[in-house]
């Protein structure tokens, strides 16, 4: 069985000017409020703290970024490596020239939907939509209520595992649905959005229809990861769960939603392994029922206790 072993592992690691915590606890830093620990969590200074890291610590040592944990499920037996969440440094927001913010990609969607509101641009109301950060909407083109990241990303820097900076256009991200074609190993830390003109009533006004949207069919103040499956060429996720006969079913207390059945929810206590279980009975209930296969929305990783990946 794989175990993670965080104070040897620190001793392996270079200095930094963040924060390095051995055997950290993941559980509530993520959504869901379940899972295990990181071998090595970091909390990089800034860019330059980042970058210094990667350059020096050890080829063999593998990373995972993490963001707000909105859209994740980390298994009980922890993270192997080391686990990096970027915090407050990456948090800035800053106006620029022709309707365009650059934004740390550890700023709340929601944030910076209210940051444009603010400043009167449109066109990034639909991050009102989204739980979880920017990081986040880059990795996965994260879209909601008619927009996608892809929609109004210009750039995005970020950095490879070695350590060197990448500045990548938005042809670069090669983006489609729920899906970003960057390396896998950049670790994006800003991003330049382009919006539009707006008037300041109007986008408040689509942002308030948006909060009334989601508070009234999603369990958004429940401990959930947000949508758990994506949907299917011409078919919509929550509609075949339902008509596998999923909704409300649970595993302890891991449960689909019975408000929006393609959320799954941590009614209290639920462990990573039965939460993903959940997940896998749902996919294989709609299988047997539709012929469709869902894929994964949340992102999950760790290992399991009993040492599998």
């Amino acid at each position: 069985m794989m175990k993670i072993d965080g104070e040897a592992l620190l001793k392996k690691l270079p200095a930094v000017r963040g924060r390095l915590e051995a055997n950290a606890p993941l559980a509530d830093l993520t959504w869901f409020r379940a899972g295990g620990a990181a071998e090595v969590l970091f909390a990089p200074a800034d860019e330059e703290d980042l970058s210094a890291f990667l350059k020096a610590k050890p080829d063999d040592v593998p990373v995972y970024v993490i963001g707000v944990g909105s859209n994740l499920l980390v298994r009980d037996g922890g993270v192997p490596g080391v686990v990096i969440r970027l915090g407050r440094p990456f948090m800035d927001m800053a106006l620029e020239s022709e309707n365009r913010i650059r934004t740390g990609t550890a700023a709340l969607d929601v944030r910076v939907a209210r940051f444009a509101a603010e400043h009167s641009i449109d066109s990034l109301t639909f991050l009102r939509g989204i739980p979880g950060s920017i990081g986040g909407a880059l990795r996965m083109n994260g879209g909601a209520y008619g927009g996608e990241t892809k929609d109004v990303l210009v750039e995005a820097r970020g950095f490879d595992v070695k350590g060197n900076l990448h500045v990548l256009s938005n042809a670069d991200m090669k983006y489609s649905y729920r899906h970003c074609g960057a390396a896998e190993d950049l670790i994006f830390t800003s991003a330049l959005l382009q919006g539009k003109p707006g008037v300041q009533y109007d986008i408040l006004a689509a942002m308030d229809k948006i909060t009334e949207s989601r508070e009234a069919t999603q369990p958004i103040k429940s401990r959930t990861g947000g949508s758990t499956f994506k949907n299917p060429p011409g078919h919509k996720s929550w509609q075949l769960i339902d008509a596998a006969g999923m909704r409300g079913f649970n595993i302890g207390p891991a449960k689909v939603s019975e408000l929006h059945c393609n959320f799954l929810i941590n009614e209290g206590g639920a462990t990573g392994t039965q939460i993903e279980e959940l997940g896998e009975t749902v996919r294989a209930r709609v299988k047997a029922n539709s012929g469709v296969t869902l894929e994964w929305e949340i992102k999950r990783i760790g290992i399991a206790l009993d040492g599998t990946v």
